[in-house]
């Protein structure tokens, strides 16, 4: 193909830019050959001229088409160069937000710098048992991958996580070891898979730091080796370090950190336990300070300390230990606190009492003096003696140092060697899944030894990496059987040998280190002198003669020599470790045990310890060991990298390279050049070039044809798809070699398949412009057709319009006359009518005035009188009470003088003595009269002083006026005296009085005027009034209105708010359900665990074979809890026996498994005990209306009781009076002539044990008479036409009285059943008598408990009853009181009284119903009791006659009611014998087949026969049978369903028949909820004897369990086939296109063979409704089982579009609309469209709409948020960013408005949770469905085996 044809006019191309790497332009003119530059257009419009190279005239990349870029995989794309790498991976990273790139085997992760939710359970879950390429890229993917290698293969597997610093290398690393412990579980319960994860706190806490460019960089390289055994179950890991970054702890650079641990430490400082490690903050110690940065935001260090305890105590490391960890690292910080000063310029000192070197020699336990001694002190060696040299400070701070690094290090070390410790078990390992998290390629200002050692380990996984990509490539070449030559790729060995081989870097470096006298300086002379000229790979800088250069495969890296031989060395002072092994610190001893002899390469001998002189004679005993050397770092690294390459080597390697996009940590922000440099570094554009060196685009043949179907012409397609393909592209690539065939695939070579892009858009387009041509004529010509009627209609409407127009004007000009004679006429009239009013008017007024001026002087005269009469009548009124009261006066006077002239005659003659005498004579009679009369007078005083008193008081106000009155009168009598005398002053007074009366008159008439202005003030004062009045009623209409409004308001809010609750309570019912649920799952979990543990303690003697399947860890067995327990003591008695055998197994892990199953008994209990207590408040509050009324029934139940009580007595004393006649019988027999053995003995004791049999079949005839009088109570109604039988039935039924009944039926029974022989057993027939009264007692006591026990459970019905109506009355008097309250305090009132009128009422008609019920009661018992006296005295005289010829009862059946025994065999029952339980549960469970049954027998007719055999156990009054009956049942269940689990057909038949069996113990349970369903004859099946409430509860968690199965079931069966089905297959063909796909193919959407289709979930779907519907499931659960069904399939469906960005288009929306439609046409033709299964595909719906609806403006995004209401704002965002075109036509999402959707959705409360869980099981509820089968109908075939059973 020639360039011309590619690079044409509007073709896009990348050229180089020194700020973006690559820039993106386009030609704006063709190329042509030849022409020594390109006319661009950059993207911001600017035109340039790019030219070519002169001598290579290479052109610039082409630019991929924009429906490649954002592809998964790297090798998609048709261009593969590195500016196509680096655009694919930034619009991914930034538009996308996706940080997981494929590129070939390799997983390219960008770091975000930012959380993603994208690694929960739920993702893990999504992409277990996924294929690599069937999902979104993801280290999850590579680790499934890894895994499902490892167990198809056989074959170990590595993980290589590489990158920069910062790069996220080791969180790769962390959720890759999660993602094994998650989907593998472990082979044992001691939790291992935990125990690798928490490996990872630890290793972070002391080998992690934060640097510059990573807040947690891991600074050290690490391979982890998870092992897993045959069943490849997580049975342990390994873990193997590299390289620990030691000058760390001792020196930081600035913004950087030591390791997190003493930053912890030090965080931890003031907890008590940490006390004694003396430590203080991070900003007190030097090693801690250097960097100047000791907090990382958003980290807390003591929450991670606690963390990391956590860790080491789940890891086995003892909290002793761990305090002397903490001890060692606290006294390394206290170490470096340690101040050195000079004593002179080649000696130092430490001070005295240094209190960090007191505190680090008390926590190691060494002595001061010794290791103040050895801190500023060495040992030195010569030929002939040994002597002490002291150290300058700076060497002395320097071997202070060292100290700490080497303490440090063995620290590390040590650790490391207790977690895997910890990691191994003794189960043997089959295989092992390596996860390497190792440093990547370091270049930086100043590189040394550390960087040198990174970069050599990357040289070695480089070529490791591309000698794997270069045999993958071959592979797949010899695979397809095509021709393939070798590619060229880059070899580094020429590097590695350089620094590894005989005399190479290494070699030379360790040899300087062995030199006494080597310095940096003459190593960096060897080196030029070796390689400078014989590697072009080794460069010498030009102006620095001590560092080197190298030619890595990333970049050329300077390293700088200085420090070389000192870190190789890795030198410590031998006598500094003598000091530290002769710690009393036993961690300290342990941690150095392992020393070495020799400490530095020099082979110095160590010295003794402790004190020494400065000469020392060598030990001639050591000369032997003086030679031995310790290896170098760099021998060391070399030798483990060697073992690391050779276990690499022996595994399937699998690569993550991480990449950093920034410097600056800024989440989501992308630096090209630091970006492309790194994917220099990390060998993907290696990937990419040997990639695109060969055919790196590969189709299928059937995606070939289905792509490209469009450049095909009809005569070109051929039956066989490979020769339609091979002739195609003949005809379009002439050049053979851009493409070749191979078996199932053609590849093609860089570029083609944009070429073919690029012809298949021009035919599309092509076609586009064709059909725009017809449509816009057939658009135009419907047009012009549309204008031409227009306009006829136009104008027929306008011709019409004036006419009608010309017809009105001549309408309105008549009808304009008519009207003006009309108005004119009407207008005279008006004139002349108000002139004729106006006159009237006039009159009228006039004459009324005239009559009214007449009125008021005829009324002026007639007052003027008036007062004239009264002034006269009140002066002669006044002068006679004058003369009146002059009169009085005198004669007052006169009679006051003469009564003193008396007064002063009688005291003279009392003065003298003559007159004394003689009245003193008669004196004393005189006085006995006095004194009589004076007590009457005091009497009379007395009576009328009290009169006196009362009138005073009453005439006391009186006399006051009185007085008043008086002297106004005495001042006009003295003015009538005077008058009186003088007349002609009278005169003169009455003109005054005329004028007076004239000035009054003017004065009323200016009342008058002024009460005449007054009335027109108040007239208008009311008018405005009124008008205020009327406002004021307007306004108060309007409150009143907005009252209504907000009553109207507040009652909608109370309505919403009742609803909300409503909803809110049910979802709490259904959490409570579901958390009931998931703790019965749980518990059902635990159970099968502890039998899997007892199988294991049972078999642990026996080896396990081998096998590759790989299962659930969870799955066990299913037990009862009943059978739990029992097994449970079981096993404890039978361990004491097996004590041997089990003391291999973990015995704390069958503790710990026992405490979990005993907290989740606990957490069970609580939360039933919860529920019972929120059901008791609920009833503790109805309680308190009905206290009262149990008090009342308080009495009549202790009747009861008491009653009850003395029967009970009664029957026991007769029982003993039995047992005395027996004893006292035997005497008899034994001393009389009836000796034992005697025929009359023998006739005595059959009677005796015939009457205890006739006792028993007697209790069996009652209750079947009770029965039977039910139902034949209506056939007996006409007493004339019943026989005498009938007649004894009728009275029987009739019966209340429970006592009455009993004695009427005992007498019947007497009459009929007695027989001769019992009366010739004695004289007196007691014994006869006695067997009587003992059967009728017994049969009395029978009917009276089950009669109280019938009127206890009505009692019950009836109080909850009332309770009910006791909470309706309250709720109604709740919303009475809220309405009432709402109204005005008037209505308010009104509303009470006429509320409370209504509740009398009520009342009032309730007692007199209760009155009128009562009376009837009464009638109708005393009217039954005249006929039951009747008839008993009828019965005494037949009793008697019958007694005088007992013949004749024998021979004439009088009274025939012996109860028809044929009946008996038909009652419902089964009766088995005990030892026929195992028979019946192992024909009727265990060895059922489902299918014969539910297709030749009844539904649920094991149920039915279980239940069966129950009543005849109930029947019999046998617990014991009823409970192992039942345990038996359960079991058995249990363990088919353990066997057969993954049969639907068995699960579904066990959960009909087990729901069924439950609905039964409802049905039958003698409950009134339940028995209203029944029947009357089903009624009469109730059980009896025993209440199965309990029971009923483990059988509905049976149910649970066996739903939960079923479900489980289901699930895997439809899981393959719900992806492929709902996503993958084209239901609709033609309408997605297959787009270009990488290395990692992905299932093609064409339906091939054994591809799932739609078709296929829908006839699984109609499976399993046909299944459960043979099996008699009901209606309800069915419902809820197809809900679960839709929504584990609109689950899976979404979560996978979520995860697949191939998924995610517009034609992909319209198949999953069009297949959800077919779905919901399923559950229409089921009836099934109101079980709720539509709703749960609602959010499948919804993303299905998002995909087709457009997204370009802000009404496309309020839409949106306003149609994706089940979708959450992740889900929606995650959508958007993964939306692909499929075709050129279509376009992307812009950044922008999922910006704008974002900001709408901001206020939305929701979880963040990305997937939907599909491990979700709606709580399943099973509804009461009663069976209207008849018991006694039911026939058992013969095909079950159940011969043993006996019907009755």
């Amino acid at each position: 193909m020639a360039a011309s044809e590619l690079y044409t006019k509007c073709a896009r191309v990348w050229i180089p830019d020194a700020e973006e790497v690559w820039k993106s332009a386009e030609l704006t003119k063709d190329y042509k050959n030849g022409d020594a530059s390109l006319h661009l257009m950059l993207e911001d419009g600017t035109n340039i001229d790019h030219k070519l190279d002169p001598k290579t005239k290479n052109l610039p990349y082409l630019r991929n088409p924009d429906i490649l870029v954002g592809e998964n995989d790297l090798t998609a794309l048709s261009y593969l160069h590195e500016p196509a790498v680096l655009h694919n991976l930034k619009v991914r990273f930034i538009d996308s937000k996706l940080i997981y790139t494929y590129c070939g085997i390799v997983l390219v992760a960008i770091n975000p710098y930012e959380t993603l939710p994208i690694y929960g359970t739920d993702i893990i879950n999504a992409y277990s048992g996924q294929n690599m390429g069937d999902m979104d890229p993801h280290i999850f993917a590579v680790a499934e991958e890894a895994y499902k290698q490892m167990a198809r293969d056989e074959r170990n597997q590595s993980i290589i996580v590489s990158g920069e610093s910062g790069a996220g290398k080791t969180v790769s690393a962390k959720y890759a070891m999660r993602y094994f412990a998650t989907v593998s579980g472990s082979a044992s319960e001691a939790n291992v898979e935990d125990k690798v994860l928490a490996s990872n706190p630890i290793m972070e806490a002391i080998g992690n730091a934060k640097t510059t460019r990573n807040d947690n960089s891991s600074r050290f390289g690490k391979y982890i080796e998870i092992g897993f055994d045959t069943r490849y179950r997580i049975i342990g890991a390994n873990m193997r370090t590299y390289l620990l970054e030691k000058s760390r702890v001792v020196f930081q650079a600035d913004e950087e950190r030591n390791y997190h641990i003493f930053y912890q430490l030090c965080a931890s400082a003031h907890l008590p336990e940490f006390k004694n490690l003396r430590l203080s903050s991070a900003n007190d110690f030097l090693y801690t300070r250097q960097g100047r940065s000791p907090v990382i935001d958003g980290v807390d260090d003591t929450k991670e300390l606690c963390t990391t305890r956590n860790a080491f105590t789940l890891l086995g490391i003892n909290e002793s230990y761990q305090m002397g960890l903490f001890q060692v690292l606290a006294a390394i910080l206290h170490l470096g606190n340690v101040e050195i000063k000079d004593r002179d310029s080649d000696s130092s000192l430490i001070p005295p009492n240094n209190r960090h070197l007191t505190a680090f020699c008390e926590l190691v336990g060494v002595t001061y003096q010794d290791m103040a001694q050895w801190l500023c002190h060495r040992k030195l060696k010569t030929a002939t003696e040994t002597y002490v040299k002291p150290l300058p400070r700076l060497q002395a701070t320097n071997a202070r140092d060292a100290l700490s690094k080497h303490i440090y290090a063995k620290l590390f070390n040590w650790i490391v060697e207790h977690v895997n410790k910890a990691l191994i078990t003794n189960v043997k390992q089959h295989s092992f899944i390596g996860v390497l998290d190792i440093y990547g390629f370091e270049t930086f200002e100043i590189n040394s030894f550390e960087q040198f050692c990174i970069n050599y380990a990357n040289e070695k996984l480089q070529q490791q990496f591309n000698m794997h990509v270069f045999k993958l490539e071959q592979e797949e070449y010899m695979k397809e059987q095509i021709p393939w030559t070798l590619i060229d790729f880059y070899d580094n060995q020429p590097c590695i040998n350089l620094i590894e081989a005989k005399m190479g870097i290494l070699d030379l470096l360790d040899e300087e280190c062995k030199m006494p006298k080597g310095s940096d300086d003459s190593w960096a002379q060897k080196l030029y002198n070796t390689h400078l000229k014989t590697c072009s790979l080794f460069e010498k800088p030009r102006m620095s003669n001590r560092a080197f250069i190298i030619q890595h495969f990333a970049d050329k890296v300077e390293y700088q020599c200085d420090g070389f031989l000192e870190k190789n060395k890795d030198t410590v002072n031998e006598e500094q470790i003598n000091v530290m092994k002769a710690s009393k610190f036993d961690l300290l001893v342990e941690l150095f045990q392992d020393e070495e002899k020799a400490t530095s390469p020099t082979g110095q001998v160590p010295g003794t310890g402790g004190r020494t002189r400065l000469s020392i004679k060598p030990d001639k005993g050591r000369d032997t060991k003086s030679k031995e050397h310790k290896k170098t770092v760099g021998c060391q690294f070399r030798n483990s990298l060697q073992m690391l390459m050779e276990t690499l080597n022996a595994t399937t390697p699998h690569y993550v390279r991480c990449i950093k996009p920034n410097d600056f940590k800024l989440a989501f922000s992308f630096d090209p050049k630091r970006a492309v440099q790194q994917l220099r570094a990390c060998g993907v554009l290696e990937t990419i070039r040997i990639s695109a060196a060969g055919f790196p685009s590969r189709w299928t043949y059937q995606e070939f044809f289905s792509r490209y179907r469009v450049l095909m012409k009809q005569k070109d397609v051929l039956p066989d798809k490979k020769l339609t393909c091979r002739n195609v592209l003949e005809k379009l690539v002439q050049d053979q070699d851009k493409y070749q065939f191979g078996k199932t695939k053609i590849f093609f070579r860089a570029g083609q398949v944009a070429y073919l892009e690029k012809l298949r858009a021009d035919k599309l387009r092509a076609a586009c412009i064709r059909i725009q041509k017809t449509i816009r004529c057939w658009l135009a010509r419907k047009k012009y057709l549309r204008k031409r009627c227009a306009a006829i209609t136009i104008q027929r409407f306008t011709r019409g319009y004036q006419a009608r127009c010309l017809a009105k004007f001549m309408r309105r000009t008549q009808a304009a006359t008519i009207i003006q004679k009309y108005q004119r006429m009407y207008v005279e009239k008006r004139r002349y009518r108000q002139k004729q009013a106006a006159a009237l008017a006039m009159q009228t007024i006039l004459r009324a005035y005239m009559a009214r001026q007449k009125y008021q002087a005829l009324l002026r005269e007639a007052k003027a009188v008036i007062i004239q009469k009264r002034i006269r009548g009140w002066l002669a009124r006044c002068w006679y009470k004058r003369c009146l009261h002059s009169i009085v006066y005198l004669q007052c006077c006169i009679r006051r003088m003469r009564a003193k002239r008396e007064l002063k005659k009688l005291k003279i003659e009392a003065r003298s003595v003559e007159h004394f005498k003689k009245l003193n004579k008669g004196m004393e009679n005189k006085i006995m009269q006095l004194q009589r009369k004076i007590d009457e007078q005091s009497k009379e005083n007395r009576t009328i002083n009290d009169r006196l008193v009362g009138l005073e008081s009453s005439y006391t106000a009186e006399s006051e006026r009185m007085r008043g009155e008086l002297g106004r009168l005495r001042g006009v009598e003295e003015d009538a005296k005077n008058k009186a005398n003088q007349v002609s002053s009278l005169l003169e007074e009455l003109e005054r009085l005329k004028k007076e009366l004239s000035a009054t008159q003017q004065e009323k008439k200016t009342i008058e005027d002024w009460a005449q202005k007054y009335r027109d003030e108040m007239e208008k004062m009311v008018s405005e009034l009124k008008d205020q009045n009327g406002l004021l009623k307007k306004e108060k209409d309007d409150l009143n209105r907005s009252i209504q409004e907000q009553s109207q308001q507040m009652t909608e809010k109370m309505t919403r708010a009742i609803a909300q609750e409503t909803q809110q309570l049910e979802t709490d019912l259904n959490e409570e359900r579901s958390r009931y649920q998931n703790l019965l799952t749980e518990h059902l979990r635990l159970e099968e665990k502890y039998d899997d543990l007892k199988e294991e303690m049972a078999l642990s003697s026996n080896v396990s074979k081998p096998g590759h399947k790989r299962t659930d860890s969870t799955h066990s067995s299913n037990e009862s809890e009943y059978t739990y327990n029992s097994e449970y003591a079981e096993l404890e008695d039978g361990s004491r026996a097996r004590e041997d055998v089990t003391r291999g197994i973990d015995t704390s892990l069958t503790l710990k498994l026992q405490k979990r199953l005993t907290e989740l008994e606990q957490e069970k209990q609580s939360l039933r005990n919860e529920l019972e207590n929120k059901e008791e408040q609920f009833q503790r509050a109805r309680a308190r209306d009905d206290e009262e009324f149990k008090k009342a029934r308080g009495a009549e139940l202790e009747y009861e009781s008491l009653k009850r009580q003395e029967l009970e007595s009664e029957n026991k004393k007769l029982k003993h009076d039995l047992a005395e006649m027996r004893q006292s019988l035997l005497g008899n027999a034994a001393t009389g002539a009836g000796a034992p053995g005697s025929p009359a003995y023998k006739v005595l004791l059959d009677q005796l044990n015939a009457s205890c049999e006739e006792l028993e079949v007697r209790k069996e005839e009652v209750l079947i008479l009770r029965s039977q009088l039910v139902s034949q109570k209506e056939a007996m109604h006409h007493k004339e036409t019943m026989t005498e039988p009938s007649v004894y039935a009728a009275d029987v039924s009739k019966l209340k009285d429970a006592e009455v009944k009993q004695a009427y039926v005992g007498l019947k029974d007497t009459n009929r059943s007695a027989a001769p022989d019992f009366h010739k057993l004695n004289e007196d027939g007691e014994l006869w008598l006695v067997n009587q009264g003992l059967k009728e007692t017994i049969r009395l006591l029978e009917q009276q408990l089950q009669t109280q026990r019938r009127t206890y459970d009505n009692e019950v019905e009836a109080l909850r009853g009332e309770l009910q109506n006791v909470k309706e009355e309250n709720n109604r008097q709740q919303q009475l009181l809220a309405q009432n309250l709402q109204l005005p305090p008037e209505a308010r009132i009104e509303a009470s009284l006429q509320h409370e009128i209504t509740r009398l009422t009520n009342e009032n008609l309730d007692l007199m119903e209760q009155l009128e019920k009562q009376d009837r009661t009464i009638r109708k018992l005393k009217k039954q009791l005249k006929v039951y006296s009747k008839r008993i005295g009828e019965m005494g005289a037949g009793q008697t006659e019958g007694q005088t010829s007992p013949g004749q009862m024998v021979d004439e059946p009088i009274h025939p009611v012996n109860i028809p025994r044929r009946e008996k065999d038909f009652q419902g029952m089964l009766e088995y014998k005990k030892e026929d339980e195992l028979k019946l549960v192992k024909n009727l469970i265990l060895e059922l087949k489902p299918r014969g049954v539910a297709v030749n027998l009844i539904p649920g007719l094991p149920a039915y026969i279980l239940f069966m055999c129950l009543r005849h156990a109930d029947y019999v009054n046998d617990d014991q049978k009823v409970r192992t009956l039942l345990t038996s049942t359960i079991n058995s269940i249990k363990k088919i369903l353990k066997k057969r689990g993954d049969d639907f057909e068995t699960v579904s038949f066990w959960l009909a028949n087990t729901c069924r069996f439950l609905h039964c113990l409802k049905q039958y349970s003698g409950d009134e909820q339940f028995m209203k369903h029944n029947t009357s004859r089903q009624n009469e099946h109730c059980l009896s004897n025993f209440d199965l409430a309990e029971y009923r509860q483990v059988i509905s968690d049976l149910a649970i369990q066996i739903y939960q199965q079923l479900i489980k079931c289901m699930e895997n069966i439809l899981q393959p086939m719900i992806v492929s089905g709902m996503l993958e297959h084209e239901t609709i063909q033609g309408v997605s296109g297959v787009k270009p796909t990488g290395l990692r193919k992905r299932t093609s959407s064409i339906a091939d063979e054994g591809t799932y289709t739609l078709d296929s979930i829908l006839r699984q779907l109609s499976a399993f409704h046909s299944t459960m519907c043979q099996h008699g499931t009901d209606p309800e659960l069915i419902k809820q089982v197809v809900k679960q069904q839709f929504y584990i399939i609109g689950a899976v469906t979404l979560n996978n579009l979520l995860l697949r960005k191939d998924m995610c288009s517009w034609s992909k929306g319209m198949q999953i609309r069009y297949n959800v439609s077919q779905l919901e046409e399923w559950l229409r033709d089921k009836g099934l469209m109101t079980c709720g299964a539509k709703e749960t595909l609602e959010p499948l719906i919804q993303a299905a709409q998002l995909l087709q609806v457009k997204k370009k403006t802000d009404e496309d995004a309020e839409a949106i948020c306003s149609m994706c209401l089940a979708l959450t704002t992740a889900q929606i965002v995650k959508v958007l960013n993964l939306y692909t075109p499929v075709n050129e036509f279509e376009e992307r999402v812009s950044v922008a408005f999922i910006r704008t959707i974002q900001t709408r959705l901001r206020d939305r409360c929701e979880s963040p949770q990305l997937l939907m869980d599909t491990k979700m099981i709606y709580p399943v509820t099973f509804p009461f469905n009663p069976s209207s089968l008849a018991l006694e109908t039911i026939q058992i075939p013969g095909s079950l085996n159940l011969a043993f059973l006996t019907r009755v």
